[in-house]
């Protein structure tokens, strides 16, 4: 059963599966993701993670990124799995449990990629390790800076809620220049 929090569910519920909230909740979006996130999205912990990742990373073709997402699926429900202990148990991802903790459940996933697309860090286990070939990666990183993708309001079955993701471009701070992206799940009933 669905973690529903808020007293107009039902119609949360309705409008979702509808589709009806395509890209009409925009502006409620983009208000909470300047609220809510844009303060603590540049930290050092957050960047120089990306940073250290993108020196490892930047080298590596398909193969080994196609590898990789492999492992990480083959891993996902082994809490000693090395790949991804590597990126939930890092500094950065405690960071963003903070982050979520802090919103008392406005917030259900946080999810920080490198310029391949591979996680850096995150709240919690995602399904894959590779989201290059996502749009909350190809549309933010691959456009550039100050991208932003707003996913509409969506079943998510790993957290069991309805939400809609927030996806943006990091940048180094002292150039300007594209390093990484970050999606913010939203629970569905903090944006009505």
């Amino acid at each position: 059963m669905p973690k529903l929090s808020h007293t107009f569910t039902p119609v949360l519920f309705a409008l979702a599966a509808t589709g009806a909230f395509a890209g009409e909740n925009d502006a409620q979006m983009q208000a909470f993701l300047e609220a809510s996130v844009l303060p603590w999205a540049q930290d050092a912990a957050i960047l120089d993670a990306v940073a250290a990742q993108n020196a490892k990373t930047g080298g590596y073709d398909q193969a080994t990124i196609d590898q990789l997402d492999t492992t990480w699926r083959g891993e996902v429900g082994d809490p000693g799995s090395a790949l991804i202990s590597s990126v939930i148990g890092n500094a950065a991802s405690d960071f963003l449990r903070q982050q979520v903790a802090a919103t008392g459940g406005q917030i259900t996933e946080i999810i920080v990629m490198d310029a391949k697309g591979l996680n850096v860090a995150a709240s919690g286990v995602t399904s894959d390790y590779w989201q290059g070939d996502e749009a909350k990666h190809s549309d933010t990183f691959g456009v550039g800076a100050g991208a932003v993708h707003y996913g509409e309001i969506e079943f998510d079955e790993s957290s069991q809620t309805y939400q809609a993701q927030i996806s943006f471009t990091l940048v180094d701070p002292a150039t300007g220049a594209p390093v990484g992206a970050m999606t913010v799940a939203v629970d569905g009933a903090a944006l009505l």
